[in-house]
């Protein structure tokens, strides 16, 4: 995994810059509302740090050494699930595109939870519910490439990626897990699904996500440890809740 980062990085194609990053705008209005003008702020997995500068007290860490070219603020090379700072270090945390890339997701959100001052605020947006076929570049690869069972994954495709048909066993799974809640079941701990990674063709985004993640799961995570949802803090936000990013306030 290290080895295709480095590589990666050091081409263009992998990360956007600053001026066509769609993540630049709100981050920006998540820094003013919250006052964090001045506050130190972390950012997992920083890539070539195109959001250094939002912030002039700013921490990168990404687990490519190569990307250390690109950053002119304080930078450490380390995973997102052990993070070489001191307990309570740190205003907050924002960290995007980053948690569909680590093999477990759940000790980074704890790292990442440890490293937080009581009371602060927690910036994820990962992707969502990568997709198992992007490995293979199914969507963006001709038909040619395959045999009869990939031709069939890639036609299903369209169809998988359907609104309806995600909701329609999406939506009474969340249902289902709120009525165990209910019920006094308790989870055991972060859940998500595994996926192998193509670390040796990016065919397309995501080629080289190893987790797939429901958000609503990550919201259960954080509330059932006390934290709050602060953009998703309805039963119904959260029952219904699709893409973007999460905001969270850390009570510890």
């Amino acid at each position: 995994m290290k080895t295709f980062y480095d590589r990666e990085f050091l081409q263009d194609k992998y990360a956007v810059k600053i001026c066509d990053h769609g993540h630049k705008r709100i981050l920006s209005s998540f820094i003013t509302h919250y006052h964090l003008e001045n506050s130190l702020v972390l950012e997992v997995r920083c890539g070539r740090g195109a959001f250094q500068d939002l912030v002039p007290r700013y921490v990168g860490v990404d687990l490519s050494e190569t990307v250390a070219r690109y950053l002119h603020k304080p930078f450490f090379c380390a995973s997102a699930t052990a993070l070489p700072f001191q307990d309570n270090s740190f205003d907050a945390i924002w960290s995007i595109h980053v948690l569909e890339h680590v093999p477990n997701p759940e000790q980074a959100l704890l790292e990442m939870r440890r490293v937080l001052k009581p009371n602060g605020l927690l910036f994820l947006s990962p992707a969502w519910y990568c997709r198992p076929w992007a490995a293979k570049g199914y969507a963006v690869r001709p038909y040619s490439d395959f045999d009869l069972k990939g031709k069939a994954v890639k036609a299903f495709i369209p169809l998988r990626n359907s609104l309806i048909f995600r909701a329609s066993y999406v939506i009474p799974r969340r249902v289902g897990r709120l009525i165990l809640a209910c019920l006094g079941a308790k989870q055991a701990g972060l859940r998500y699904k595994e996926l192998s990674p193509n670390f040796e063709i990016f065919w397309t985004e995501d080629s080289d996500a190893v987790n797939s993640i429901d958000p609503f799961d990550v919201i259960s995570w954080f509330s059932l440890r006390g934290d709050q949802c602060l953009n998703k803090n309805t039963l119904i936000r959260k029952v219904f809740v699709r893409t973007g990013h999460l905001l969270f306030r850390i009570n510890k």
